[in-house]
């Protein structure tokens, strides 16, 4: 990549530039991303068995607060304590109320854990197509310049368009670790949020219990 940077013209340059900026905006949200899910599953399991080993509420609610530093489960045990009662929110009976506040706070939760999947699947769709723009362009140019010469040897077309194939090696190079980090990640992702759903369903039952009590 570096002849066509020196020595390619500014479409060149230009293409080379957007796969340096997509190999690291991917490379800082893998690093990101990793360290923060890796951060939320151990916070997740600590809460949730803390929470269902306390002996009452007010002590479940003591130690999730103290071991959840990621802010994982405290906001939907504040969203079921929060509920207003003179609105259409607060209509219905209870269940219906704790099935619309805990979908709210799922639904927050999830778009913190989905952040950032764009960006990995779209360098992942785009970035192979990005380099093969660049390597057509690169052998457009190799070719326009032995036709304006006049010469034609094989020496002439290898080494043009070697440089210009590397294009499309750097657009890969850029789009695998993102599928890679992509897929990794999205299961990941759908083990936590199956396990907030089944917490979130759990607490509702609790809630909604004869003997249950906020």
């Amino acid at each position: 990549m570096m002849p066509l940077l020196a020595e390619g013209d500014a479409i060149s340059r230009l293409v080379a530039w957007v796969l340096l900026v997509m190999s690291v905006a991917s490379w800082v949200v893998i690093v990101w991303k990793g360290a923060m899910l890796l951060r939320l599953g151990r916070s997740l399991s600590r809460c949730v068995a803390a929470f269902w080993q306390a002996p009452g509420w007010a002590q479940a609610e003591q130690r999730v607060q103290a071991l959840d530093t990621q802010g994982v489960l405290m906001p939907l045990l504040q969203a079921v304590q929060q509920r207003p009662a003179a609105t259409l929110a607060g209509a219905g009976d209870e269940r219906a109320q704790l099935t619309r506040v805990l979908r709210d706070g799922l639904q927050q939760l999830g778009h913190r854990l989905q952040y950032g999947q764009i960006l990995l699947a779209t360098v992942g769709a785009t970035a192979p197509f990005v380099g093969l723009l660049g390597t057509v362009w690169g052998i457009y140019l190799a070719l326009t310049g032995m036709a304006a010469s006049g010469q034609v040897a094989i020496d002439q077309i290898t080494g043009p368009i070697g440089e210009a194939l590397i294009m499309t090696a750097a657009g890969l190079a850029v789009a695998l670790p993102a599928v890679l980090a992509y897929n990794v990640m999205g299961r990941r992702i759908g083990q936590l949020e199956a396990e907030l759903e089944g917490f979130a369903h759990d607490l509702r039952e609790l809630l909604v219990a004869p003997k249950a009590g906020v």
